[in-house]
């Protein structure tokens, strides 16, 4: 067993009580602790406060707010909860497809959706045990001053493993936050740096109550897939999320022509890839085969894997395109025949 280091656990019950205890020196939040545990485990954080969230209802909320146009989806919603959410489940369902295929049913009932928009980077030079990472000096993400990915680097290029974030970005989500200042609203997409240590946009003493969806306005087509070799636990090694906006087709059935394409790439690097698409692709139909080639092409180009996660990267980056046209297939089917 790896022990953790001794430390106290506040658990306020309304938001402006768990800002005034995060505001606390050393002080770190908790949710479903899926993530933050094993990396006090590990010995990559030491916090000398946790401030645990589980008693604060108002994050456990999901609202549709018709007059914005948008669903406030509370960060302290389980991903198992969001699964079988209605209002996520019909209006966003690449985004309970994505939260469905997080790691294993005991993880998806304790994780929770801000959380893992706040996942922490990982890179197989750093998610080891301390003993391991004292054998290599330490690293830019840990006590050290080299990053073994890229040698000559003065950056972490730890990448960010999170299902949901490629799909948000697609979705154009974006981040309420609070703080002992006020509050702000974030876009998702601004929210993460390259910089594989510090890749959140948070502030000192911010904490994110909600994740804000907007909706769609007429048609629309959307997918994720990913790739990890033990489909019960491991994080992806390759992410596709995509999201096509159609005009409306002779069949009323979202036959119609592409109005807008966007195609976010994850686990990659610190913060997701937006893939930019041929201008060709708008106006023609999101069936044709055409359609998906220069997709996914695009993908493998602007891909390019570095070695900071297992397997091969040349090997990761022919699976972009792969992945990138199964999630070109996966737009024409329903959501409950997409493979999981």
């Amino acid at each position: 067993m790896l022990p953790m280091a001794s430390f106290d656990v506040v658990s306020p019950e309304t938001v402006e009580d768990a800002v005034r205890a995060l505001a606390a020196p050393g002080a770190r939040l908790l949710a479903g602790g899926t993530d933050l545990l094993p990396t006090l485990k590990r010995r990559l954080t030491a916090p000398s406060r946790l401030v645990s969230l589980h008693r604060v209802a108002e994050l456990r909320e999901v609202r549709v707010d018709e007059e914005a146009r948008m669903v406030r989806i509370g960060a302290g919603m389980t991903l198992a909860r969001l699964i079988r959410e209605p209002a996520v489940a019909t209006r966003f369902p690449s985004l309970a497809h994505a939260l469905g295929t997080v790691a294993s049913p005991q993880i998806r009932n304790s994780a929770t959706l801000g959380g893992n928009v706040h996942l922490d980077t990982r890179c197989r030079y750093v998610d080891q045990s301390a003993f391991w990472r004292e054998s290599l000096g330490g690293c830019l993400k840990s006590d050290g001053d080299t990053c073994h990915v890229v040698p000559k680097g003065k950056r972490c290029v730890a990448a960010l493993s999170a299902d949901s974030v490629p799909v948000l970005v697609a979705l154009g989500a974006s981040l309420r936050l609070v703080s002992a200042e006020g509050e702000r609203i974030v876009p998702l997409e601004e929210y993460y740096s390259s910089d594989g240590v510090r890749h959140i946009g948070a502030a000192p003493g911010e904490l994110c109550t909600e994740v804000q969806v907007p909706m769609a306005n007429g048609l629309r087509r959307t997918a994720y897939v990913k790739w990890r070799p033990r489909a019960s636990i491991d994080f992806p090694l390759v992410s596709v999320a995509l999201r096509f906006d159609l005009q409306d087709g002779e069949d009323g059935e979202g036959g119609g022509a592409i109005a807008a394409a966007h195609v976010v790439a994850g686990a990659l690097a610190a913060k997701p890839r937006r893939i930019r698409i041929p201008e060709a692709v708008i106006g023609r139909r999101v069936d044709e085969a055409e359609v998906a080639t220069m997709v996914a092409d695009a993908a493998f180009a602007q891909c390019k894997p570095l070695p900071n996660l297992p397997y091969d990267p040349d090997y990761r980056r022919k699976l972009t395109r792969v992945l990138t046209r199964r999630a070109m297939a996966n737009l024409l089917r329903p959501p409950a025949e997409r493979p999981r």
